[in-house]
Formats: structure tokens, sequence, C-alpha cells
């Protein structure tokens, strides 16, 4: 039965880098996300399987797991997000539950789903943080603070599924994505916001594809429980 890595937030800027890295590697994957028509051109176009769910919805992993009954699941890389900006006198309790189901809870059941074919084949799992869980940034309230349980999710699950299943997190600052466009839409903006990395650029999704792409992989079998940053130095630098 072959192997293959999962790949959560397919159409993404990270998740689609990640896809086509492993293409070039001659890896197999299988890729999932919410829109359709995006996902099938993906799939269609490196040759991968792909699934359409919804990880908001609480039946997505039964959703997956009837299409990936047929190979083993090597790692696992859950490279959804989101940019929840407020003012913390207008964060809601609704913001913060969805923010979380989207970044945490359905994190933790896609790792408790396919768990069993992650220690069985010594897997390792990828999960996404932000710079903002360790460095302060205002309206940051929502993801913060999903991103920074994230972080705690990593060390804790690196613990407890040693020494069968690696946990890692790739922490990245602001990447030029779908999700951030209406960040960048000014030019003057944007070039402000790249400027305030030490590295005088925004990230792109290949540059945490390719940290990703090393995690899943075998060349880093003595890493685990680690939050590396992919930040162009702010977290540290700036």
């Amino acid at each position: 039965m072959s192997e293959k890595h999962l790949i959560f937030g397919a159409t993404g800027s990270i998740g689609s880098s990640l896809a086509q890295q492993l293409k070039d590697s001659n890896q197999d994957a299988h890729l999932i996300a919410r829109n359709k028509e995006e996902l099938k051109h993906i799939s269609e176009e490196l040759g991968f399987s792909y699934s359409v769910v919804d990880v908001l919805d609480d039946d997505f992993v039964d959703k997956i797991k009837s299409d990936v009954s047929i190979f083993n699941v090597k790692s696992l890389a859950y490279c959804i997000g989101s940019i929840d900006l407020k003012p913390l006198n207008r964060v809601t309790e609704s913001d913060m539950n969805q923010c979380m189901k989207l970044n945490l809870y359905s994190a933790i059941e896609a790792i408790k789903g396919f768990q069993d074919d992650l220690k069985k084949n010594n897997g390792s799992v990828v999960l996404f943080s932000s710079v903002a869980a360790q460095k302060g940034f205002t309206n940051h309230t929502i993801i913060a603070s999903a991103k920074a349980a994230i972080e705690g999710l990593t060390v804790t699950l690196a613990a407890e599924l040693a020494p069968n299943i690696r946990v890692n997190c790739i922490a990245p600052s602001l990447t030029d994505s779908k999700i951030s466009q209406s960040m960048l839409k000014s030019d003057v903006v944007a070039e402000a916001l790249a400027k305030a990395h030490p590295l005088k650029r925004l990230g792109n999704g290949s540059d945490s594809a390719a940290l990703a792409k090393f995690l899943l992989s075998d060349d880093s079998s003595w890493v685990t429980g680690q939050i590396i940053g992919v930040d162009g130095g702010r977290s540290s630098l700036s």
C-alpha cells in the first residue's frame, strides 16, 4: 500500500507550494481543501488525489477517511490559517470560537483521526503558527491567541506522541497570499510591511513550504517539538 503526505489547506500559498515541492521530489500527496474548483485543478495538474472538505464541518475527518482508505498516511501538514484582525473592544466570543476551531480544534481532530497511520509509519506532523504568537502586534488578539495555542499543542504532542510521531511547527511572518491581500492592496502599506522585516521583503508560500517539506521527510528524523520562524528575521531582529 502506497504512502502519502496529507496536505490540509492545499489551495493556499503554502499548501500549494508544498504540494508542488513534493511532486518535484517524486513524492505523493493527498490534497485537502474546501474550494472544489481550485483543488481539482491543482490535484489534476500534479497528479495527486484529493478530498473536498471544510474543516469547520464536524465530520470532516470521516469524509477524508472515506477517500484515503487505499493508502497509508506518512505525514500530515496542517497548512490552514486565517488573518483575524480586530481591536480588543470589538472581539466577540463567536470570533474567538470560529478562529480556534479553524486553527486549533480541527488540527487536533485531523491528528487524532490519522494518529494510528502516523504511528505505524513513524510519521511527522507539521503545524503552522505565526510570528504574532510571540511578538506583540496591535489588533491581533484573536489570531495570536489561536496560534499561541498551536505552539502549545506542538510541544505537548511532540512529548506525548514520541518516539513514533514527530510534531513540529512553522511560524511565518506575513506571506504574500490570498488571505493577506486585503492588507497588501495598497503598495505603500505593502512596502512598509516588507521593510519591517530585516530581510526587507514579504514571505512567499515557497519559503515556509521548503521547511515543511524538510520536516515531513526522514531528513529531519531527529527534529521534534520545535517552533521555527520563517519570518525574514522579524521575530528576533526587529
